[in-house]
């Protein structure tokens, strides 16, 4: 679920090249993973003496027409936070638009600069994040990235001791497997931020969007029907957030950094922000773009990951599985990141040694015009794409047509459902 630029809107089914990539052959800790090329990361947590073992994958989309448009996803895996070993950092950030690479790339670094510097960091997480994503907002306006109608969402895990911070800007998502007897259940750690949600959805036709699907938006359909069921359940375009009196920006998601025009109309850089305090029963948690879950439950991925004991295995078998249902449903795939930590060690006696005393209750969400600012990101490397058949997409918009013309090309070439 994405926004209108750099998406196309055909919906045609095209035959699939079906990487679903399982190898369960076992590799020492430091060899590179045939398909992940990098290593397996253990990660310890000396305080509650438990270890995360980690790995996360990046795939390139498929675009049959525009080939060479580059990845517009990043991910961060930052550890020892401020020397902290302790405090460890996981992000996802899923770039859109025109300049969608360069926004998702500047947030990843700007947003883990801003949290390792900030002081405050241990002793309330919960505003050092926010002012992380507020501050790393503004910088987005204010540089040379041209962040008109472009932007990133941001999904991060900030690990401190044996507590999970969450922090979700947009529709990427964070779920995490929790042992129920012989059953492993997902429990999703962020709550996707689309018009689907009736509070956000509120919000935003507060602050003058108007919300429609493309077919409303183009007289197709009925536009004062406003209903349109949940993104479970939803087969079509989804509704989107459009300026009163134009074609433009065609957002499918409430809450990004950067995306200045979609600002003026309620898409805030404010993050929803949830803490978990893990237990033994937790098992992994999993950190993933919306190429991931536009046609993967929550239940799916959690079942696929707790299939294979490495790691690397997991990622490779959800990002071929979720390349294969882009192509079953559409004619192009989205690009596809996934990060996946699994919980090595926790035991009830190592739980629960610091209490961070920060209020857990979820974020109250907030309706603001204008523009807000922030996104967290870490400053870790953005490892390379698994697959290089598929580069991606670079628009140009040189051309000297009108205001009009321009904004009713980038809604046609932004209008694909994920992002």
């Amino acid at each position: 679920m994405g926004c209108v630029l750099g998406k196309c809107c055909s919906r045609c089914p095209s035959s699939s090249d079906d990487d679903s990539g399982h190898h369960k052959v076992k590799k020492p800790f430091k060899c590179k993973h045939i398909l992940t090329q990098r290593s397996l990361e253990l990660i310890p947590v000396p305080s509650q003496n438990f270890t995360l073992q980690c790995s996360a994958l990046t795939q390139h989309g498929y675009y049959p027409d525009t080939v060479e448009r580059e990845n517009q996803d990043s991910f961060c895996i930052k550890t020892q936070i401020q020397g902290n070993p302790n405090v460890h950092f996981f992000g996802v950030f899923d770039g859109h638009g025109q300049y969608g690479a360069q926004c998702s790339n500047f947030v990843k670094d700007r947003l883990i600069e801003m949290l390792s510097s900030d002081s405050s960091l241990l002793d309330d997480p919960w505003k050092a994040y926010n002012s992380a994503f507020l501050a790393t907002n503004s910088e987005l306006h204010n540089s040379e990235i041209d962040d008109y109608m472009s932007g990133t969402t941001a999904i991060t895990v900030l690990v401190v001791g044996d507590t999970l911070y969450v922090a979700n800007v947009g529709d990427s998502r964070a779920v995490i497997a929790v042992k129920d007897g012989d059953r492993i259940l997902a429990e999703d750690l962020s709550e996707d931020q689309t018009p689907f949600r009736k509070d956000e959805f509120e919000r935003v036709k507060l602050c003058g969007a108007r919300v429609l699907s493309v077919d409303q938006v183009e007289g197709l359909k009925d536009p004062n029907v406003q209903n349109w069921g949940n993104e479970e359940s939803h087969g079509g375009d989804p509704p989107r957030l459009w300026v009163p009196n134009g074609m433009y920006p065609g957002t499918a998601f409430t809450r990004s950094v950067g995306d200045s025009t979609a600002e003026t109309i309620g898409v805030i850089a404010v993050p929803e922000i949830k803490v978990v305090r893990l237990t033994p029963n937790h098992l992994f948690f999993v950190v993933a773009s919306d190429g991931v879950f536009e046609f993967l439950p929550s239940q799916t991925v959690v079942n696929m990951a707790s299939a294979y004991t490495d790691p690397r295995d997991a990622c490779a078998a959800i990002a071929g599985e979720s390349y294969k249902l882009w192509l079953d449903n559409e004619n192009r795939t989205d690009d596809i990141t996934i990060i996946i930590v699994q919980i090595k060690g926790l035991s009830n006696s190592g739980a629960g040694a610091t209490d961070s005393g920060v209020d857990c209750r979820p974020m109250v969400m907030r309706s603001v015009k204008g523009s807000l600012n922030m996104c967290s990101v870490s400053e870790s490397e953005t490892y390379g794409s698994v697959r290089s058949d598929f580069s991606d997409i670079q628009q140009s918009f040189q051309q000297s047509v009108s205001m009009n013309q321009t904004l009713r090309l980038l809604f046609h070439l932004r209008c694909g459902r994920g992002l």
